[in-house]
């Protein structure tokens, strides 16, 4: 089969579309974005190829008009400018008419010969993310321009072909996102369970209880208020060995929304965060922390029962609550609140102190509430591991064909499409 060659400004050109900075500073000022509006996709939202929206910023409605030439349209394709230049996010038609933001590179491509999707894998090849960092420019953090994106070498099929290529790969990521929602709404379920019935105190049977005053305001007849110190232990000591690779999580592993710890590293040495399964990792420093990076240890093999991680984590073990109700209490808000109040530091590089959380107060219910509760929310933990494991098979997989499907190393067509039950995790 015939493959053409040219380069991705040509092709834009071709097809009457655009490589175009986002707006500048002078273009959209601080004062233009509000808590509610149009959706404005900065560099922070590139993740896993898709727009995120847990934390978009938006503009006001009036200023939308202005800024309509920097519109999205599905199927352009957003890069951020400066750091992680080599990931990018496909625009779907949920992200129609948001506006791509200062710090970003929009690539729309009109009515050429290619495909919008099968670019966006072809630019995601291993290879061309590898010819885009060197091509950028800055000597200490990597820049990427509106040239550099219209160099890019892009080898391509036919249409059919291209699509055909495109809608393997997406196969893999659709089952891939429809994982992540699942995931989400367990987390979601789990976060809502805490909140009734450690919040506000609706557990099943509340109505037959007596309250009693406590500095929570009424709990329970047979609850009592703790330090945290007394109901949590922070920094636990935790032994791991120097000797061999072992696991290590990055700052950059934990998630922002969910409780599920994402790509592991492997070093030698016992430098770090140490901690095992059931403990909870809280981020204590900014932005980390108030951008919500919080996990759950749950991957840990008996093999290896303890890891390390990053020293700006606050480890968190359940001393006599369950280790569930521990990542849930430091998912609150009322946590959060005291965490981020009792940052300390230089502007910049705030940091929690453990001793700031020693005397929170927490909520120690009943032991038959507490075994109640937890048999609740540990399936819902248990399966939105198993869903991750999946989803990591899933990306294993896609990662290992994509570079031999873009390059025409396969032929899509000898291929079986993938079937989410031929990843279940083991």
């Amino acid at each position: 089969m015939t493959w053409n060659e040219s380069t991705l400004g040509d092709i834009c050109d071709a097809g009457q579309g655009i490589i175009k900075t986002g707006p500048f500073g002078s273009q959209l000022h601080q004062s233009d974005y509000s808590d509610a509006g149009t959706p404005v996709v900065m560099p922070k939202d590139i993740v896993g190829g898709r727009v995120s929206e847990s934390s978009i910023a938006r503009v006001a409605e009036e200023h939308v008009e202005r800024l309509s030439h920097h519109q999205l349209y599905p199927g352009d394709i957003v890069y951020g400018r400066r750091g992680d230049i080599g990931r990018c996010a496909l625009v779907t038609p949920r992200e129609s008419g948001w506006l791509c933001g200062t710090g970003c590179l929009r690539i729309h491509l009109g009515n050429g010969e290619v495909s919008p999707k099968f670019l966006f894998y072809f630019l995601n090849n291993p290879s061309t993310v590898d010819w885009i960092y060197n091509q950028a420019v800055g000597a200490t953090m990597p820049n990427l321009n509106t040239s550099i994106l219209r160099s890019i070498p892009v080898r391509y099929p036919t249409r059919e072909t291209q699509e055909r290529i495109a809608a393997f790969l997406s196969a893999y990521d659709d089952l891939i996102e429809n994982n992540t929602r699942r995931i989400e709404i367990l987390e979601e379920m789990a976060r809502r369970l805490y909140e009734e019935w450690f919040v506000h105190f609706r557990f099943p049977g509340h109505e037959g209880v007596s309250f009693k005053e406590s500095e929570l305001g009424d709990i329970p007849e047979g609850w009592e208020v703790r330090r945290l110190e007394d109901a949590v232990a922070l920094n636990p000591r935790t032994k791991v060995p120097k000797e061999g690779e072992k696991l290590f999580v990055p700052m950059g592993a934990l998630s922002e929304s969910s409780m599920i710890v994402g790509s592991l590293e492997r070093k030698t040495g016992n430098s770090g965060a140490k901690f095992q399964n059931g403990d909870t990792l809280f981020a204590r420093i900014t932005p980390c922390l108030e951008n919500g990076k919080t996990g759950f240890v749950d991957f840990l093999p008996e093999d290896q029962p303890t890891a390390c991680g990053s020293t700006e984590f606050i480890v968190l073990r359940s001393v006599s609550l369950c280790p569930e109700m521990v990542y849930l209490l430091a998912r609150s808000d009322r946590f959060r609140d005291v965490a981020i109040k009792s940052m300390s530091g230089a502007t910049g590089r705030q940091r929690v102190r453990v001793e700031s959380l020693v005397e929170f107060p927490v909520v120690q219910p009943d032991n038959a509430t507490l075994e109640a509760f937890q048999r609740f929310v540990s399936p819902c933990f248990k399966q939105a591991r198993t869903l991750a494991l999946k989803n990591a098979n899933l990306r294993a997989q896609r990662d290992l064909l994509l570079p031999k499907l873009v390059s025409g190393e396969i032929d899509v067509s000898d291929i079986p499409m993938p079937d989410d039950r031929e990843y279940e995790a083991a």
